[in-house]
């Protein structure tokens, strides 16, 4: 999407905080995305358990901290503009970050839960080569997931999709079928899938971040 061509939805203009390094002196950033009913600040909190001292971290705020009012498995049309402002915000801040001269391969996309699947949705279906999709607790936006409705390649990004397999939101088999379009679309993918584990983050998914980054 175009510079002129952007939509204009709820969360245009919405606050974005920053961390981090400034943007002049970031080797790499991460744009983290919060999940439903949070906000930008409480999704930064997990920069706290990471060494990344390169890093510029930004973290977008959802009007009325919901990115879309439904759940992500509801009809697409039933989200919007919710999503599509959303997957906005997303590509503005990559934009930016790439006019302070951060290319895509340093840029980290990183969502939980609601988040989660608009960072996922995001780098779906605009594939390129990134320096590393998490999704946390999260899946591919939609009643179903047809793979012909996605296309390019990630150039072997490294894609982590972390999920408790009973998770009350997010069924462990979206979680699957996200892991396979990614792989279809050149991801260099990781699952986990953790056994009874609650809508939330846990060490492991700390420490593969961490090995991600590094």
């Amino acid at each position: 999407m175009s510079r002129t061509d952007r939509i204009k939805g709820p969360h245009q203009d919405q606050p974005v905080l920053h961390s981090g390094v400034g943007l002049d002196k970031a080797q790499a950033a991460m744009i983290l995305i919060h999940g439903r009913g949070a906000t930008a600040q409480d999704i930064l909190t997990l920069t706290s358990e990471l060494e990344a001292p390169d890093f510029a971290f930004l973290a977008p705020q959802a009007d009325g901290y919901t990115w879309y009012p439904y759940r992500f498995l509801e009809p697409v049309e039933r989200n919007e503009p919710g999503i599509s402002s959303g997957l906005q915000v997303i590509g503005d801040l990559i934009e930016q970050l790439n006019d302070h001269d951060i290319p895509a391969e340093h840029i980290f996309l990183l969502g939980f839960s609601q988040g989660a699947c608009l960072a996922l949705e995001y780098a779906a279906r605009h594939p390129q080569r990134y320096g590393g999709i998490i999704g946390l607790s999260g899946g591919l936006i939609g009643p179903q997931i047809s793979p012909e409705d996605y296309s390019g390649s990630l150039k072997q990004t490294p894609v982590f999709l972390g999920c408790s397999d009973v998770d009350p939101h997010i069924p462990r088999e979206r979680v699957e079928e996200s892991a396979t379009i990614f792989r279809k679309l050149d991801g260099q993918v990781t699952m986990r899938l953790y056994p009874g584990m609650g809508h939330t983050v846990n060490q492991d998914e700390i420490d593969i971040i961490q090995q991600m980054i590094r």
